[in-house]
């Protein structure tokens, strides 16, 4: 992102900025790790803490006023997880509050996949994204082979120059027992924008889809009106909340209805009135101005990392310039050392106060343990600036 470019957002930035106490109580840091969980801003801190000293009670088994508040707020969060998803339909679809994004893909696996399957049954995975969108198939498969039922799990294909999803050569794979297909909105490595909808253009009308939103929701506009997909899935903590939270938004339009199997127990009450003070949020700041902002972020560093020729850069080679046609990274970019470890390279930018992701980033098919596959991964939010890419552009400069 050029000067130029963020002049018109900075006083937008710096007044967000300002909002997240934990950002400004420490200026020498620059948290970059969004990816993995991102900072709250004081109105969902307070939100929490308002909740949690005047009406803290459990949810669906009282009749007193606290407890009646709080079964309130519930229902308003999931109706809000639908406004802010730009549900068209919220009186045909569902939203289903879980602890985040993997307790919410092996519910869909397990509780809607599994019952409808039938042998012979075909279902395409994502065999390279995170590994919570790849370990739920896999379980439902084995308990599916328990059963007596055997049915083959499919990896989409993927492009090689870019990293999205090769709808070309999915036609190949797509067939009359392609019953399900899980995807990712976002890649959590590459940082790439998926382009779902290329998905749907190739399985037709009838196939159901189940997107993982984690690094989507609450970092990019997300609509379900124009993204036909039939379960979306995300993480609170990703998106401002609290840890803990999350949700299933379901469809309800292909297959049966999605329930949630077993006994439910208690809610994470605090975290559901959390996640609703971050879609507000999220809201008034405005998710196109966000995602604005990141894109530029992962410009600006990509940018300088391709004149830097001691790092590789994963993903998409043709969008390095700041000024490529290609499509840019969503606020998240990858990178390799030719010769320094990704956990030497960790230590070392946290001794200048950069945090940084540095391992194996739970990529499904990478061994944690192995030291090659850990790559160094920079992940941004509204609070962070330009300054911040800089400095840490000048760190990763000083090492040969």
């Amino acid at each position: 992102m050029t000067d130029a470019e963020l002049a018109p957002l900075r006083d937008w930035q710096r007044e967000l900025r300002a909002q997240f106490p934990i950002i400004t109580a420490h200026p020498e840091l620059a948290y970059l790790d969004s990816a993995a969980t991102a900072q709250k801003p004081r109105a969902v801190l307070d939100a929490a803490q308002e909740y949690l000293v005047t009406g803290n009670a459990n949810a669906g088994r009282g009749t007193y006023p606290w407890a009646n508040r709080t079964t309130a707020a519930l229902a308003a969060t999931r109706a809000r997880v639908a406004e802010f998803l730009g549900d068209p339909d919220p009186a045909r679809s569902t939203v289903h509050l879980v602890s985040g994004t993997s307790e919410g893909l092996r519910s869909v696996a397990l509780d809607w996949l599994v019952p409808q399957l039938a042998p012979g049954d075909e279902i395409l995975v994502p065999f390279a994204d995170h590994q919570a969108n790849l370990a739920p198939w896999r379980e439902a498969e084995r308990a599916l082979a328990r059963a007596g039922v055997g049915i083959t799990v499919r990896g989409l294909p993927y492009q090689d120059s870019s990293g999205d999803y090769d709808h070309r050569a999915l036609r190949a794979l797509v067939g009359p027992r392609t019953r399900f297909v899980a995807a990712t909105h976002v890649h959590h490595v590459l940082g790439g924008d998926m382009n779902v909808h290329r998905l749907r253009e190739v399985l037709g009308p009838e196939v159901p889809i189940c997107l993982d939103a984690a690094q989507g929701v609450g970092h990019l506009p997300l609509s379900v009106a124009e993204l036909d997909v039939d379960f979306v899935v995300f993480s609170g903590h990703k998106a401002l909340a609290l840890p803990g939270t999350g949700a299933v938004w379901a469809r309800q339009a292909r297959g049966p209805a999605y329930r949630p199997g077993g006994w439910q127990g208690t809610p994470n009450t605090v975290g559901a009135v959390s996640l609703a003070a971050a879609l507000d949020w999220l809201t008034a700041a405005d998710v196109r101005r966000i995602e604005r902002w990141t894109v530029g972020l992962a410009a600006r560093l990509t940018e300088g990392l391709r004149r830097l020729p001691q790092y590789e850069v994963l993903g998409c080679q043709l969008s390095l310039a700041a000024d490529s046609a290609a499509a840019r990274r969503r606020g998240i970019v990858s990178f390799r050392h030719r010769d320094i470890t990704s956990a030497d390279l960790g230590f070392v930018l946290y001794s200048h106060g950069y945090m940084v992701r540095a391992d194996a980033l739970c990529r499904a098919g990478v061994d944690p343990a192995d030291e090659r596959a850990g790559v160094v991964r920079v992940s941004t939010h509204v609070y962070n600036t330009p300054e911040e890419i800089d400095g840490l552009l000048s760190v990763l400069d000083t090492l040969d």
